[in-house]
């Protein structure tokens, strides 16, 4: 009886579960379309605004140097050298648009599906954990967008190896630079959360945080490295704030832990 009782509760689980993944799948479907009826707006007005001199980022910098960052249309002669290159390009951008859009809906739905197998005051700390996963999910694709793809743009469409060179960048080279760019910016400044989350089912600890702190800044050197192009200043630009949120994560877990010695 209690061998059927296990069974029964294993598979409403992964009932729930399914039907966790069909509603996200839902939810990104419904984004994806609706990034497809604005499309237009979306590949003018978002994704090749880095391109404009009046991008809000070049105006801002060229108050402080009007010499490097003049008011111009950065140099990007976009080419598609794909008979289905476009259509696949938009299918794609749809989809990323879906899903970061989605993103607070597949949020709930992971802690919708958690919520029964926790107490209850982590239930009350789940809300905290799906507000505060979304406000740094947001802030790092703008973080991607306003900061590390202008700079990145700007940096490759002026870097040259010889005058007799040419730069004539290819679509999907550029999509894919934004696109990459934003979801990664996006994930990667979750980590204070990915780390308390980890510390609170007791997988890492606080010690264990500070005695690797010297490798976590390797992996996220290599992490930045991997997300930027290959230019220092936006691995430097997106280093910084990765390092920040780590040591966030280690005051983070320490309060924490004060709280449970305390009490």
């Amino acid at each position: 009886m209690e061998k059927k009782e296990k069974k029964q509760s294993f598979l409403s689980h992964l009932e729930a579960l399914r039907w966790a993944f069909v509603r996200c799948s839902i939810g990104i479907i419904i984004c994806s379309a609706a990034a497809f009826i604005f499309s237009d707006f979306i590949f003018d007005e978002i994704i090749f605004a880095p391109r404009r001199g009046d991008f809000p980022t070049y105006k801002f910098l060229s108050y402080f140097n009007e010499a490097v960052y003049k008011i111009t249309d950065l140099d990007l002669d976009l080419q598609n050298r794909k008979m289905e290159g476009q259509l696949s390009i938009l299918i794609w951008t749809c989809l990323s648009f879906g899903i970061i859009a989605a993103f607070p809906l597949i949020l709930f739905e992971f802690w919708k599906f958690l919520r029964p197998a926790l107490y209850k005051h982590e239930k009350k700390t789940g809300l905290a954990y799906l507000l505060s996963s979304t406000f740094l999910f947001f802030t790092g694709v703008l973080f991607g967008y306003y900061i590390i793809i202008p700079f990145s743009l700007k940096f490759l469409s002026e870097f040259s190896i010889s005058s007799i060179v040419k730069n004539n960048f290819d679509l999907s080279s550029y999509i894919s630079l934004v696109r990459t760019t934003l979801l990664a910016t996006g994930i990667v400044f979750n980590l204070p959360v990915i780390i308390y989350f980890l510390f609170k089912l007791g997988i890492i600890s606080t010690s264990i945080l500070k005695e690797y702190r010297r490798y976590a800044y390797v992996i996220i050197l290599i992490a930045s490295a991997v997300i930027t192009p290959p230019d220092v200043l936006s691995q430097v630009i997106l280093v910084i704030p990765m390092f920040l949120l780590y040591e966030v994560s280690i005051l983070l877990t320490r309060s924490d832990s004060f709280k449970i010695l305390t009490n």
